[in-house]
C-alpha cells in the first residue's frame, strides 16, 4: 500500500480501538478495488471526539464510530437518516455539502446476523445486554425483524435500564427490564468479553435458564468469545460479532467510495485475523 498526498484518510475512531479488525477489513477493501485510501484506527476520549471528527471530515475523511461515542457523536450530524435518530446513534460519518452526514450501518447488519442465527425460528421475546448505541441498534433491528418481538433489556445500573425502556417507546420498541423467563434469543451488547479477564456478560446458569435458541455476541476475539462457548456448549446456536462486523462493514464501505463492496474480500481478511 502506497501513501501519497492524494491519499484519502478513513478511519474508526473509539475508546478501546486497538483491537478493532475494521482496518484490516477496510484495507483488504481498498488494495482490492485499488483505492487511494488508507484506513486506521484512532483512539479518542470522549472530550476530544468533537474536534477529531470535524478536522477529520474537513479533510476529506470518512469515519466508522464504536464504543463509546455512537450516541454522542449525533449530536454532531448536519444531515442523519431516520435511522439515526430513532436510534440515537450513529457508527459511520462522512462530509457532504451541509456539513458532516452519518448513518447507522449496525441496525441492518445486526437484523441480518439475527435472522441467520435464528433460521427461520420465531423472536417472541429477545433479551438484550446493555443499554448503549450497539444495544439501541440491536433492539430497533429486533423491532424491525420481529414487529411482535418484546425486548428485554438486561443492566447492572437500574436507571439505565429504565432509561432504555422509555428510549425505546419512542423508537417504536417494545422493551421492558429484564425479567427471569424463556427468550428465544439473547444479544451481547457490551464490550464484555474483548479481555481475557472480562467476566461474561452472564454466567453460564443464567444463560442455562434463559433457554434461548440462539445468541449472538457482538464482541469478537480470535476463534470466538467465552460467551459464545458457553452457549454452544448450552446447545445453543451461537455466533460472535465478526459476521455483524463484515455486514455493516460493507454498507460503511458503500457511503464512503459509492461502490460496490468486494464482500467476500473482507471475509476473507476477518476470518484470517480471527480464525474458526
Amino acid at each position: 500500500m502506497r501513501i501519497l498526498g492524494s491519499t484519502r484518510l478513513l478511519a474508526v475512531v473509539g475508546d478501546p480501538v486497538a483491537h478493532s479488525l475494521s482496518p484490516r477489513l477496510h484495507n483488504a477493501a481498498i488494495a482490492a478495488l485499488g483505492l487511494d485510501a488508507v484506513y486506521v484506527a484512532l483512539r479518542v476520549r470522549p472530550d476530544g471526539l468533537a474536534p477529531l471528527v470535524r478536522a477529520l471530515v474537513a479533510a476529506g475523511a470518512g469515519l466508522n464510530v464504536t464504543v463509546p461515542h455512537k450516541r454522542a457523536v449525533v449530536a454532531l450530524l448536519d444531515e442523519a437518516p431516520g435511522v439515526v435518530r430513532r436510534t440515537g446513534a450513529c457508527n459511520v460519518v462522512w462530509g457532504w455539502t451541509g456539513g458532516l452526514a452519518g448513518d447507522n450501518t449496525d441496525v441492518d447488519a445486526v437484523r441480518q446476523e439475527a435472522t441467520r442465527l435464528v433460521a427461520g425460528r420465531p423472536v417472541r421475546r429477545a433479551l438484550v445486554i446493555g443499554t448503549g448505541g450497539s444495544a439501541r441498534a440491536a433492539a430497533v433491528a429486533l423491532a424491525d425483524g420481529w414487529p411482535a418481538c418484546v425486548v428485554e433489556v438486561l443492566s447492572r445500573d437500574a436507571r439505565r435500564s429504565a432509561d432504555f425502556v422509555a428510549w425505546a417507546e419512542g423508537a417504536g420498541v417494545a422493551a421492558e427490564p429484564a425479567g427471569e423467563g424463556a427468550v428465544d434469543l439473547v444479544v451481547n451488547a457490551t464490550p464484555l468479553g474483548l479481555s481475557a479477564s472480562d467476566p461474561m456478560p452472564m454466567d453460564e446458569p443464567g444463560l442455562r435458564r434463559r433457554g434461548a435458541a440462539a445468541v449472538l455476541d457482538l464482541v469478537y476475539v480470535r476463534h470466538c468469545t467465552r460467551f459464545v462457548q458457553a452457549a454452544r456448549a448450552a446447545g445453543m446456536a451461537a455466533e460472535d460479532g465478526r459476521g455483524v462486523l463484515i455486514a455493516q462493514g460493507a454498507a460503511s464501505f458503500r457511503r464512503f467510495f459509492d461502490v460496490a463492496p468486494p464482500l467476500e474480500v473482507m471475509r476473507a481478511a476477518v476470518e484470517g485475523a480471527l480464525g474458526g
